[in-house]
């Protein structure tokens, strides 16, 4: 089985490869820095059996002849994709009025460009073998505005009505497609994140504790191992999916309230 991981150098695309590693799979791990993609590779190795097998390409997701280099080089060290996950992503606060253009669009390019860039490398293939499975990785946030998270906001939602219509294209096909909407986790770009994070976003997403980056990436292995749609983690995300049209409004009255006191 050759799972494909993309963000895998680091917090959850690197514990997934490291939770099908220790499965035996054959992992390939796609992400934009090399040094940290050999530091990976070298962390799965190490805690995996002697049989664990990892390769590793460095591409931009949203760059698609970096990507297809990536890709191609991937599948011929281990053949074809079985398992796709989609989990690269960016995000960087900050006020739409005062956010350069270049950072909005890349977090963009990256969020949303570069996983339909690597899903659309590799469906075709797995709708004409009858059989495999697709998870991109959204977020919480693709639930709700926050204020200076207009682009990483936007960007997640927009994969939810991706993954739907694709997951409705594909039936009949054997092959899977589902989405999974993490909280906050506790990985290095959290915590790049959080010194950038305005207290008026602070006020709506509170101050839960983040989520060990091994913990949902068992929940998304365990998501793929059922074909789930959908992967929530949580009772609050599940219900702000549900329930969010109605809930919104709400929420926005109770943050205008509290932004004024």
């Amino acid at each position: 089985m050759h799972v494909v991981v993309t963000g895998g150098s680091s917090g959850i695309g690197l514990e997934v490869a490291r939770a099908y590693a220790a499965r035996g799979a054959q992992v390939s791990l796609i992400a934009r820095d090399p040094v940290r993609l050999e530091a990976a590779r070298q962390a799965i190795e190490s805690v995996s059996s002697s049989t664990a097998h990892v390769f590793t390409a460095s591409a931009d997701t949203g760059k698609d002849d970096e990507l297809s280099s990536a890709l191609a080089a991937c599948e011929a060290a281990f053949d074809l994709c079985d398992i796709l996950v989609a989990s690269a992503g960016v995000v960087e606060p900050g006020w739409f009025y005062a956010q350069q253009a270049d950072v909005f669009d890349a977090q963009w390019q990256t969020n949303f460009s570069g996983v339909i860039n690597t899903v659309r490398k590799v469906y075709p293939g797995m709708r004409a073998r009858g059989e495999g499975r697709i998870m991109i990785v959204s977020s919480a946030a693709a639930f709700i505005g926050l204020p200076a998270y207009s682009a990483y906001c936007a960007s997640k939602a927009a994969l939810v009505g991706f993954a739907d219509a694709l997951r409705l294209e594909a039936v009949g096909t054997g092959v899977s497609v589902g989405i999974c909407f993490p909280p906050d986790t506790d990985t290095p770009q959290l915590q790049r994140e959080l010194q950038a994070r305005p207290k008026e976003a602070e006020l709506l997403m509170g101050q839960i504790r983040p989520r060990p980056a091994g913990e949902i990436a068992a929940r998304i292995v365990r998501g793929i191992d059922r074909r789930s749609a959908r992967v929530y983690f949580t009772a609050s995300i599940a219900a702000l999916a549900l329930f969010g049209p109605i809930a919104r409004p709400f929420i926005e009255i109770w943050y205008r309230f509290q932004t004024r006191r």
